[in-house]
């Protein structure tokens, strides 16, 4: 199908080829069959045009898709123009020293006119990438700009931008394929709503989902999702409160008896505490802990030993005053990391054991170098290094800190080259990761759930 592909491309490329050496064409036999080059150079001066500006269908049952598909085939086209050029170029030279039939200046024009054409085209191509190319980083187009006219540099920004494209097309054509039947199956919709705590720095808001792609693919295929909706850094009594609120309200909302609640970081201590403190166990279906420090963080105890007070406490004044302008009540920094700390965290164990009758799970992922993530996830990666040379970590949380005896633990597998930070497992940059799809993960959780008949 490639090699199909392939020539398909060379085969319609061939036009444009030509459109570009339309001044060749005109110097051949100059002043005869003046009408036929005219219809021939309207009809290719027409093709050239629809190639960059024609409307394709939907691919995959997406319009965006059909976008960056359309875009990648102008990078093609440019690609294999540029080949024919190089070969028609070297065939002019060798006639420029046999005889001269051809004349310097409408040689010069006319490879002018073949750049011009060719940058035409790939200034449309990286418009369309750059509309609908969700994975291609604003900084690669950047980069572009200005390189753009340094040959051979800027086949750099070209080649990363057209791959990263590449397999962002085959990445969500795999996932629209997908979901078709998981829409036919609902393979989602769990007996109880799903509840999503978020962790600490972070709140639930309406435009920038705290859990990225995850929710809307959860209920594309038949899940009720709700939200913890507690501040972002409080200490994890009130955050409990808080979350035993929402569970209240989802409850009187839908009508049903329990929820399922799928926890991330600190949202995990959060419900924990609401189950053994609060009287919410009798309404918790299953409990999910992904990423949370149920151990600690070493090297949060070591930062606020180490770091002056002065420093902690402007840190924690800034963060407060943020945060209380961004819609929390009383944002509280430091309440919320002294207690994830490694001291704090195994008095909190000691007092709050985990509920057997209620299901639990704890997930786990681990980053596999410092480049593994963006900041602050290198930062943290760093910190854990540095306290604990032999620790893994996801940049913010040890591995060992999110095992809980007793409960199923799962890490996810280290066949994803480049590891999966902290941010990863909420999908926070909204990237698609080679060989770890975090919305299918997650519906994967939420079908077992649904099989358990929770």
């Amino acid at each position: 199908m490639k090699l199909l592909g392939f020539l398909k491309d060379c085969l319609f490329s061939l036009p444009i080829l030509t459109f570009g050496n339309i001044l060749l064409i005109w110097q051949i036999r100059a002043g005869d069959w003046m009408l036929f080059k005219g219809f021939l150079t309207a009809f290719l001066g027409f093709w050239y045009l629809a190639s960059i500006f024609r409307f394709y269908p939907k691919h995959a049952g997406s319009h965006r898709l059909a976008m960056i598909s359309h875009g990648l085939r102008l990078f093609r086209y440019m690609a294999i123009c540029s080949v024919y050029e190089f070969i028609i170029s070297i065939g002019l030279i060798a006639a420029w020293n046999r005889d001269g039939r051809f004349f310097v200046g409408w040689t010069v024009g006319n490879f002018l006119f073949f750049a011009g054409c060719m940058l035409f085209m790939a200034f449309w191509g990286i418009v369309k990438l750059g509309i609908a190319a969700r994975q291609v980083k604003w900084y690669w187009y950047l980069f572009l700009y200005l390189v753009w006219w340094i040959t051979p540099m800027n086949l750099i920004p070209l080649i990363y931008i057209y791959r990263t494209a590449l397999r962002e097309l085959h990445f969500e054509t795999a996932r629209m394929e997908l979901d078709a039947v998981h829409k036919e199956n609902e393979a989602c919709k769990t007996k109880y709503p799903i509840l999503m705590v978020h962790g600490i720095f972070f709140r639930d808001w309406q435009f920038f989902n705290y859990w990225g792609r995850i929710p809307a693919a959860l209920q594309r295929y038949g899940a009720q999702v709700y939200y913890g909706k507690q501040q972002s850094s409080q200490c994890i009594a009130k955050s409990a409160q808080e979350l035993k609120e929402q569970i209240e309200a989802v409850l009187a909302e839908t009508g049903a008896e329990k929820v399922n609640i799928i926890a991330h970081s600190k949202g995990g201590l959060d419900t924990r505490y609401a189950i053994a403190e609060l009287g919410i166990a009798p309404y918790v279906a299953s409990l999910t802990m992904i990423n949370t420090p149920h151990n600690g963080c070493a090297w949060v105890d070591h930062l606020l030993e180490k770091l002056p007070n002065k420093l902690v406490d402007g840190v924690a004044k800034h963060y407060n005053h943020i945060f209380h302008v961004l819609g929390d009540e009383s944002p509280d920094f430091l309440a919320g990391v002294n207690e994830l700390t490694a001291k704090s965290c195994k008095v909190f164990n000691e007092k709050y054991p985990i509920d057997l009758n209620i299901p639990h799970h704890c997930i786990m992922s681990e980053m596999r170098a410092v480049y593994s993530a963006p900041f602050p996830m290198w930062l943290g990666y760093l910190c854990n290094k540095y306290y604990d040379k032999e620790s893994c970590c996801d940049g913010l949380v040890p591995v060992e800190s999110a095992k809980l005896e007793g409960v199923p633990f799962t890490l996810i597998p280290k066949t994803v080259r480049r590891g999966i930070s902290h941010g990863d497992m909420i999908d926070l940059n909204r990237e698609n990761i080679e060989g770890f799809d975090v919305r299918e993960f997650y519906v994967g959780i939420v079908k077992d759930l649904k099989e358990k008949g929770l």
